[in-house]
């Protein structure tokens, strides 16, 4: 019988499903994209009974388009943008919206958590920043803020553990997302502290199952196969993050190995074994041999958001054009934005629209537009609004590379803005290192089902990655616009530092106004 491997994603605006077979072929792919919901200032939630329901249809999607059997499909992996947090009864129902990794309400529990444990002690337990609201921290929030829901709550999991526990009835999660509940997982001892969690005041019970990427945690039950036309007993891999699954899928197996996204996140992670944690960055565990390696990822977090937001709120005719004539809006958008020169003519965009993670993280930092003036287009905001993405990920790339930690270049570019070639220069030029594009573009799902297949044993290793991976379309940085942006990083950052504190007088003004 032959045999085919599954994978599944979830990002923040949309999951995907694809069917690969055991020479790399992709055999059948699926996308749907769902709503990001923003009912509060800082919040930012997804309804999660989508994301079974689109399970469903995509994994039937993929079946069909494949035209494979049900029981040729040898396993299954799942990765979820993260942090992220789904609340489940005793049933495996959700007890309220799911967080996505925009949320930014948990603030007051941040403050208590540096008060009265200790910002220093949590990140050297955990490696995990306050800032960035690990799942503990919303945990706390609800606790404080929804009591008598609170006790409904069963278990906490991710996107990618909901999906995994309604294919499986388990309710786990892998070593690379452990890292996300932050506060109390001890990333060392791959455990949650029982003392941390005791003093925070979070039940143990709360906490998922831990296991390591490459296991596998249990079968398709006949109810999931019933919904999703996957066959019973279909063994399902315990999963990982959406970044390393698309670096994964991407090649990215080895120590100094670098990869990026420009998803709705900015970001791109170096592989290492350090345990020497960067405290400006995040790290958490890598898929390749998880109990011992790690990724530092760097973050912006409304990197492609950024240029989805301004596609969604101020593009209709491109919307329009895209509807009727089946032209992408956002190529029509890259088509203005290489109209502006470097610099956009003295336009710079802080792309912070929801806070902002390494290396400021300021969660009451939001978006602007400096420099605005009657000559600027739409092009100048949108190519400023890719310069902006490009400064925020350029000052994290200048920590990694002062840490002394090995990096293979070239920098490989992955999935979402990475397809616009404008923005690849960009960031070639800022970074000031040579660029390739991945040019299998199925992301995620691709490296999910790699991790599936290693899981299962039914590929021998991760090797077959870096096998299968193609790049294309190398850049290299061209020194006069290097220090061209240089300059204009300077007046980046300065910016910031200006508005900085405006910020958070802002932050109370709005809280002000929501009370009254």
């Amino acid at each position: 019988m032959a045999a085919y491997l599954m994978g599944i994603d979830y990002g923040t605006g949309g999951a995907k499903a694809c069917i690969i077979d055991t020479q790399g072929a992709v055999l059948a792919y699926a996308f749907e994209e769902y709503p990001i919901l923003h009912p509060k200032p800082g919040w930012s939630e997804h309804d999660p009974h989508l994301y079974w329901e689109i399970a469903c249809r995509i994994i039937k999607a993929c079946i069909n388009q494949a035209h494979v059997q049900a029981a040729e499909i040898k396993g299954v992996a799942c990765s979820s943008a993260l942090p992220s947090l789904v609340m489940v009864d005793k049933a495996g129902n959700p007890v309220h919206n799911a967080y996505n990794l925009m949320d930014r309400r948990a603030t007051a529990e941040v403050e208590w958590l540096k008060a009265h444990v200790g910002a220093e002690r949590i990140f050297k337990l955990s490696a995990y920043r306050l800032e960035d609201h690990p799942n503990i921290v919303n945990l706390m929030w609800e606790r404080n803020n929804r009591p008598e829901s609170f006790k409904t709550i069963h278990k906490s999991l991710t996107i990618d553990g909901f999906i995994t526990s309604r294919l499986t009835g388990a309710f786990t999660a892998h070593y690379s997302a452990a890292c996300f509940w932050g506060v109390a997982y001890d990333i060392l001892n791959k455990r949650f502290d029982d003392a941390m969690l005791e003093q925070v005041g979070i039940d143990k019970a709360l906490m998922p199952e831990l296991r390591k990427c490459e296991e596998v945690v249990g079968e398709v039950t006949a109810e999931a196969a019933a919904q999703t036309g996957l066959a019973a007993g279909t063994p399902v891999a315990a999963g990982q993050v959406d970044c390393n699954a698309g670096w994964l899928g991407g090649g990215a197996t080895e120590v100094g190995d670098i990869q990026s996204n420009l998803g709705t996140c900015g970001n791109f992670g170096v592989i290492h074994k350090s345990t020497d944690f960067i405290y400006e960055l995040m790290e958490f565990g890598y898929t390749v041999e998880s109990e011992d390696t790690y990724i530092c990822v760097p973050t912006t977090i409304t990197g492609g958001q950024s240029i989805r937001y301004l596609r969604d709120t101020f593009s209709q005719a491109e919307l329009e054009a895209e509807r009727a004539l089946g032209v992408d809006a956002y190529d029509l958008l890259n088509l203005q934005a290489e109209k502006a020169p470097l610099g956009c003519e003295g336009l710079i965009v802080l792309p912070f629209l929801m806070g902002e993670r390494s290396p400021i993280w300021d969660v009451h930092a939001r978006g602007c537009i400096f420099g605005l003036s009657l000559n600027h287009t739409k092009g100048h905001l949108v190519r400023a609004t890719m310069e902006g993405v490009a400064f925020a990920m350029y000052d994290s790339f200048r920590i990694i590379r002062e840490s002394g930690r090995k990096i293979n270049l070239p920098l490989v570019m992955n999935e979402g803005g990475a397809k616009s070639r404008l923005w690849r220069q960009i960031i070639t030029d800022v970074f000031n290192v040579p660029t390739v594009l991945v040019k299998r573009r199925t992301g995620a799902p691709f490296g999910d089902a790699i991790l599936a297949g290693v899981a299962t044993g039914v590929l021998k290793s991760f090797s077959v990655a870096k096998e299968w991976a193609e790049y294309v379309e190398q850049m290299d940085p061209r020194p006069e616009n290097h220090e061209r942006y240089l300059e204009y990083f300077g007046l980046y950052k300065k910016i910031y530092e200006h508005v900085k504190q405006d910020y958070r007088e802002l932050a109370d003004l709005r809280s002000a106004g929501a009370q009254g």
